[in-house]
């Protein structure tokens, strides 16, 4: 496919921290592919993304099977990246990379393990999922003899680092990895790396919509308060008399997801077409996102936001197994930072002995659990734990 002007072109990536020989090894050794498809490959063989399995997305180790986790949810959002990339004529395997690879810095048991692990490094500089994907690509995925991290290219690390747009006040994470490899932090990231980050929100919207009914969180009818919504249901209705609202629901997600795949496209052709960007770097210094809704599409984006966070997130049964689980991460981390030689092996030969990274270095393990090894853990080294049944 021919790249678009404003695309990112692997031929030209400003490359990697750590010179591995251009592309690394003979073609056919490790096979021809570029910058970027190594990138998203390195990405996918990583225990890290691995992990993912078995970490939260909204519920806590479900007892379905067919809730989302974060791998599962990584894998739509490159699916719908790809979709968008390909229409717009962006770099298909950059997006699909850094789709992939956005959630990974997530502890166990998402939000809610954050939030307890910002509250134990609080006087350490805090903790944030987004920084702690960087950190974790960069410095605690070890994969290679000469290096720690993967050693992505530049533009996926940018990418990362830029997935809500530019970086003010980058946590101690980011800037640990900005000072190493310089990001352009007060720059806006790639198209591929906008196009991304809107794909994110577009899965998570339309397939939490979809989770939460299946929990009986809300109803359909709660559902349909939504203008929108009550509108694509109705069309749906009249296509299908004869399905039930099961098969309906199902419908009206996947038409709600195309309306804004497509508007999306629209408006991000518009937007970069009035802007009269002729490379990826004209993108970066444009001094605002290109990837974007339309003004109505946006306003519906957001409105499903409020409605899921009233309806899904801020449930009562949400709130209850947070608070439990918050506990397991607060618990862990005391548990470690009071005795380390309750972590593995491993993990106790490379404590710092100094502060912050001493407190750093017990997070970072938390952080790479998943929510059924930080139960198992936390039974180990604190106690019982009883999550409510069902989440």
């Amino acid at each position: 496919m021919t790249l678009a002007c404003f695309a990112s072109d692997p031929a030209r990536s400003r490359g990697r921290l750590h010179d591995e020989g251009r592309d690394e090894l003979p073609g056919e050794v490790r096979g021809p592919r570029d910058a970027f498809q190594r990138d998203r490959d390195r990405i996918i063989h990583s225990v890290a993304f691995r992990r993912l399995r078995g970490k939260t997305q909204v519920f806590v180790a479900p007892d379905g099977d067919h809730f989302r986790v974060r791998l599962t949810h990584s894998l739509e959002v490159a699916q719908i990246g790809r979709t968008i990339a390909r229409a717009l004529g962006l770099n298909e395997d950059l997006t699909e990379a850094l789709c992939l690879a956005h959630d990974i810095g997530h502890p166990p048991f998402g939000h809610a393990g954050e939030d307890a692990l910002q509250a134990a490094l609080s006087g350490t500089g805090g903790f944030d999922h987004n920084a702690q994907t960087l950190r974790m690509l960069t410095r605690l995925e070890h994969r290679y003899p000469l290096f720690a991290g993967l050693n992505l290219s530049w533009e996926t690390l940018e990418g990362l680092a830029k997935h809500n747009g530019p970086v003010a006040d980058p946590p101690w994470a980011l800037q640990d990895v900005d000072r190493e490899f310089p990001l352009e932090l007060g720059s806006y990231a790639s198209l591929e790396a906008q196009a991304a980050a809107l794909a994110d929100d577009i899965a998570y919207d339309n397939h939490d919509i979809d989770d939460g009914l299946r929990a009986g969180l809300f109803t359909v009818d709660a559902l349909l308060e939504i203008p929108r919504i009550d509108r694509i249901w109705s069309r749906a209705a009249a296509r299908f008399p004869n399905a039930g609202p099961e098969l309906l629901a199902s419908e009206v997600i996947r038409e709600q997801i195309g309306l804004m795949v497509n508007d999306l496209i629209d408006e991000t052709a518009r937007a970069v077409a009035d802007s009269g960007v002729e490379s990826v770097d004209d993108v970066r210094n444009a001094g605002r996102a290109l990837a974007v809704f339309s003004p109505e599409i946006a306003a519906h984006e957001r409105s499903l936001k409020t409605f899921l966070y009233a309806n899904m997130y801020e449930h009562p049964k949400q709130v209850e197994v947070a608070d439990a689980v918050r506990d397991v991460v607060a618990g862990l981390y005391d548990a470690y930072h009071d005795d380390p030689s309750l972590m593995p092996e491993n993990w106790q030969q490379t404590l710092p002995d100094d502060e912050p990274n001493r407190s750093r270095h017990v997070a970072d393990f938390i952080a790479g659990m998943t929510d059924s090894y930080a139960i198992h853990c936390y039974r180990e080294a604190v106690g019982p734990v009883e999550l409510p049944e069902g989440f």
